[in-house]
């Protein structure tokens, strides 16, 4: 497989998909036309969604076509030269691609070697299940069971802070719950500016910042760049 999972699409002070252009344009080498799925977009249109993606890729030379654009989606996802799915509400963004039975026709053409991008959303459907998204439900999709790529769970947008004055879970105390019931799955905190390249060669952690690893039963560490967490993609 191919796969490039993004934790978020923007750094603060920065431009749109800015900062990992360059790692998406790595991964989508020889591609000239990507399907684009923009189900995860609620308070903005599609076809802005389209824009907006159409926008940064064109500094790499690909042409963005969304999905929800076509008559036949899953013969535009067979046929695609890569996938990329956008950021947004990951329950909204699921339910709609069950809807469409577009999980198992991404998932087939991904594990044949097909480019996959995504970022916040796009990087959770990815995962066995969507239950480490930190999305509010807004609408309830036919199951949480999600495109089945990697065998580990992503949180993304991971955050450390506890705000001086909040008396609620933590970030780590949700994924620490999420354990006690899912007790032989890895979870990963996939930190803003960070991003997993996963291909022929293994799995690889990019960016300036380490990644928090969860586990049942083992204590909770973090990863750098540059280690091995090969150990994730096993099944």
């Amino acid at each position: 497989m191919n796969l490039l999972l993004i934790s978020n699409s923007t750094n603060a002070g920065e431009a749109y998909l800015k900062y990992p252009i360059n790692e998406i344009a790595t991964t989508l080498a020889g591609v000239t036309e990507v399907a684009f799925v923009p189900y995860a977009a609620v308070t903005f249109s599609y076809d802005e969604y389209e824009r907006k993606v159409q926008d940064r890729f064109n500094e790499i030379g690909i042409k963005v076509r969304s999905v929800h654009r076509v008559i036949n989606k899953r013969n535009f996802i067979r046929s695609a030269q890569a996938i990329v799915i956008g950021g947004g509400n990951t329950f909204a963004l699921l339910k709609k691609m069950q809807e469409e039975g577009l999980l198992s026709a991404i998932q087939r053409r991904v594990k044949a070697g097909t480019p996959y991008v995504g970022w916040s959303a796009g990087s959770n459907v990815t995962c066995p299940t969507i239950c480490t998204t930190n999305d509010m439900p807004i609408v309830q999709p036919e199951s949480f069971r999600a495109i089945n790529l990697v065998p580990f769970q992503i949180n993304p947008h991971y955050l450390d802070a506890n705000p001086e004055g909040h008396a609620g879970e933590t970030r780590e105390q949700r994924i620490l719950e999420y354990l006690a019931a899912n007790r032989n799955r890895y979870v990963v905190g996939l930190r803003e500016g960070c991003m997993l390249r996963i291909n022929d060669e293994g799995i690889q952690l990019i960016g300036s910042r380490p990644m928090r690893i969860f586990h049942k039963g083992k204590q909770t560490y973090e990863v750098q760049p540059g280690d091995d967490i090969s150990f994730l993609l096993n099944r």
